[in-house]
């Protein structure tokens, strides 16, 4: 799963930093995002960030201001969390552009006047003022009330009627799950540590690898079906042993002479030591080894059993494929204010890679467990010359980051607000990405009879090639 996380934290600046005072002071001030929800307030040498929308406001967290100047950003912060974020160089006196580290998409931010005076009184830990914080951000950044034809106001007031001063926070947990239950997106989310519950919710039809392991969400808990699905694979298909990288998240091996099988079982925990880059350097260790075969002729990729993680991970994986530049996707979040508006576009490319890669002919195996950026990698894809062939069933249907939001309770939830679009505009959301051929994926009688259908077609595609 993907979240936006650094963008809502609050950084501190540190003294002694090789620029001049007119640059330290130059982010002072109060700032917007553009999108998101968010206010930055900047005094000095600290800068607070608010979750913030029309009727609700609350504090976010903090992190540090690195010492080193990095080429292109202005300032570059580090979280408690080892998350980085920085602000790019450039820009003007009442704009900025905010980057997450591994984010596909920029933030913009834009100065205003002070803050909104809602933040004057941030929401109390009441019923009522977690329920407004849930229901307003919600109301201001999901992105679907229209695809999925709800009346988000008419939810809202349905549910108010049952919040008073005496709901117990498992009546207000159960409350808040059922009004976003029906809309079946596993990119939504309730956890509420406090009470050892978690809320997470597929799309109809698409958990029956999971609906028998005690929780059915997560890699983790999957780990009690996904050994069986991948030995069918390893047995029936592979003629040389697995080489695994990334933690094990990625693997390559030969089906015979001239064909490769990659499998991506993630994207991300690819590193032991934390952060993006670290991640990245072991991804393209891996790739560096894996397209320096000198028999791969065809290539097969497998993200049939993919969780997501990050998006630039995928787009990294793709500019090993890629003969020429194209479009991968395009990213817009959505207008608080406005439901049919949306940020400006931002355009993520896909570059030919000049480490070792390959350009030949390459099918993809998909699947409801294709998930959030194993999507947006499949997404990355499409607009490679030759077609990368999809075999398999839509995919689950999740791209954008999850907008991750804090309740006065110390609950965390989150949703979507943004979307990805093709070159073409189109959008995957809700229905996921379709196959170009449709192969049952890991069916009750293919995985009885130790059969993988899908990995059949492939091989035989690629016979043809």
């Amino acid at each position: 799963m993907k979240r936006i996380i650094a963008v809502t934290l609050t950084c501190l600046a540190v003294a002694g930093l090789a620029r001049s005072s007119a640059q330290k002071q130059s982010l002072d001030g109060v700032w917007r995002s553009e999108g998101y929800g968010l206010v930055f307030e900047v005094q000095g040498t600290r800068l607070k960030s608010f979750e913030v929308t029309a009727t609700t406001c609350m504090p976010g967290d903090a992190a540090q201001r690195e010492e080193t100047s990095i080429d292109g950003r202005e300032a570059t912060f580090t979280t408690t969390d080892g998350d980085v974020f920085f602000i790019r160089s450039g820009g003007t006196a009442d704009r900025r552009i905010l980057h997450n580290v591994g984010s596909a998409s920029d933030v913009r931010i834009d100065r205003i006047a002070k803050l909104p005076a809602i933040c004057d009184h941030p929401t109390p830990n009441t019923p009522q003022g977690n329920f407004e914080v849930f229901t307003r951000t919600w109301f201001e950044n999901y992105i679907l009330f229209d695809q999925q034809k709800a009346d988000w106001d008419a939810i809202i007031a349905a549910n108010r009627a049952k919040i008073t001063d005496k709901t117990t926070p498992t009546e207000l947990f159960d409350i808040l799950a059922g009004m976003i239950e029906p809309f079946h997106n596993l990119h939504t989310y309730i956890d509420a540590p406090d009470l050892k519950r978690h809320f997470r919710t597929w799309r109809p039809g698409t958990d029956r690898v999971v609906k028998d392991v005690p929780g059915g969400l997560g890699r983790r808990r999957l780990s009690q079906t996904m050994p069986t699905l991948l030995a069918i694979t390893d047995r029936e298909y592979l003629q040389t042993p697995l080489r695994k990288w990334c933690n094990d998240q990625v693997q390559y091996a030969h089906v015979n002479e001239s064909t490769g099988y990659l499998r991506i079982l993630s994207f991300s925990d690819y590193s032991k030591q934390p952060g993006f880059a670290n991640g990245l350097t072991a991804l393209q260790t891996a790739l560096d080894q894996i397209f320096s075969d000198p028999k791969l002729r065809a290539l097969v990729i497998d993200v049939r059993i993919n969780f997501g993680g990050n998006d630039l991970y995928g787009v990294e994986i793709a500019s090993r494929l890629a003969a020429a530049d194209y479009l991968a996707y395009s990213k817009v979040a959505r207008d608080p204010l406005a439901r049919k508006k949306w940020t400006p576009e931002d355009p993520i490319m896909v570059h030919p890679a000049t480490q070792p890669g390959f350009r030949g002919p390459v099918v993809e195996l998909i699947g409801p467990l294709t998930i959030s950026a194993g999507e947006t990698f499949t997404e990355a894809l499409m607009g490679r010359s030759p077609h990368i062939f999809r075999i398999g069933e839509n995919t689950q249907g999740v791209f954008s980051d999850e907008l991750d939001r804090q309740l006065p309770n110390g609950w965390r939830f989150g949703l979507p607000n943004e979307i990805y679009r093709t070159v073409h505009g189109k959008i995957f959301d809700l229905v996921g990405i379709p196959p170009d051929l449709e192969v049952p994926v890991f069916a009750d009688a293919d995985v009885a009879a130790g059969k993988d259908p899908a990995m059949a077609k492939a091989l035989e595609i690629l016979s043809q090639k």
